[in-house]
Formats: structure tokens, sequence, C-alpha cells
């Protein structure tokens, strides 16, 4: 039988509210999915990864040529 919504100590207590208030003060979502696409949007800017990864193949290259200069 599916879960239709049925009787939760989590949300009794208060828990379920104390974490959406958390997360919506600190912008700091507690889900590890949420995590991951937060992190995602920090490194790439919200959009398409290949500029993150040209600068950093262009900084690897800028090392790697001074310390064999």
């Amino acid at each position: 039988m599916p879960n239709r919504g049925g009787f939760s100590w989590k949300r009794t207590l208060g828990v379920t509210r104390a974490k959406q208030r958390f997360s919506r003060k600190t912008g700091i979502t507690l889900t590890k999915s949420g995590r991951q696409r937060k992190i995602g949007k920090m490194l790439t800017g919200g959009g398409c990864l290949l500029p993150t990864i040209f600068l950093v193949l262009l900084a690897l290259g800028v090392v790697a040529s001074t310390v064999i200069a």
C-alpha cells in the first residue's frame, strides 16, 4: 500500500519547520541533492561547465610553463 501522507512525528515535533527555517535563513539546503545542485551552480556560475574547465586548464598551463622555464 503506498504512503498517502500519514502521521509524522518529525512534523508533529516541529523538526520539519525548523529545517525549513534554517534553510531559508542561511541559504544552505539540507538535502544531499540540494547541496550538490547548489555547489554545481556556484562552480559553474549557473551555466555550462565548459568555461570553468577552460579556465582551470589555462591556469594549469601557465603554472606548468613557469615551472618548466
